[in-house]
């Protein structure tokens, strides 16, 4: 539980975190610990670490998307709903018009974030879809975590949408050499910070994307 214990020891800025908000994570995580029974949401062997590991890692990027020109976020392979949920409930109280659409094939994983989302009133839209047969899509950021590598994002960011403005990506340890082998390919502008949660980790946003040549 995120409790006053964690909030001195985190890194990222929860003491600045409504009541209410923390309320809303609590529930979250409650609701990923008993549905881990049923379903491999996260693995078993983070259940521990979950504020740490899984709620601030997520909670780290919303220095990326807390601007007046983002509306719509747009997560791929969400899984448990992580960064996505955490973000619509970080965001509910500051930008009620905020909105997480999420892109989750798995039938089980999709009715949790409905189920969650439905909990604790957050402003979501949930495809049961896999997004690599979705075309023309929109949003204002393409954010994702663990799903896919990097080169794969790029090539769904390129050919399933037609518009967006960023990529946010978690990178891990040889984040760097991925981006370097990535602008071989393709041409981009990006900005990066180092994780809060693993100081061999990378979080990157990634704008202006075009193929070379």
């Amino acid at each position: 539980m995120i409790d006053s214990n964690f909030i001195k020891k985190s890194k990222y800025g929860f003491h600045g975190v409504s009541r209410e908000t923390l309320d809303d994570l609590n529930k979250y995580i409650l609701s990923i610990l008993e549905k881990n029974k049923e379903i491999n949401l996260i693995g078993s062997s983070t259940e521990k670490s979950i504020n740490t590991r899984h709620i601030e890692d997520s909670a780290q990027i919303i220095d990326f998307i807390e601007k007046n020109d983002v509306k719509v976020c747009t997560d791929l392979g969400s899984g448990a709903g992580l960064p996505g949920i955490v973000l619509a409930i970080l965001m509910k109280p500051k930008k009620p018009l905020f909105k997480v659409i999420f892109y989750e094939k798995s039938y089980h994983k999709s009715n949790f974030l409905k189920e969650i989302s439905k909990k604790l009133k957050l402003n979501t839209e949930i495809h049961q879809k896999n997004i690599f047969e979705e075309k023309n899509l929109q949003t204002d950021i393409i954010i994702s975590r663990a799903f896919k590598p990097l080169p794969v994002i790029l090539e769904i960011a390129s050919k399933n949408f037609i518009k967006f403005k960023y990529i946010i990506l978690f990178l891990g340890k040889s984040g760097k050499k991925i981006l370097k082998d990535a602008l071989k390919k393709w041409k981009f502008d990006y900005e990066e910070k180092e994780s809060l949660t693993n100081e061999e980790s990378l979080i990157v946003k990634i704008s202006n994307l075009k193929i070379n040549g």
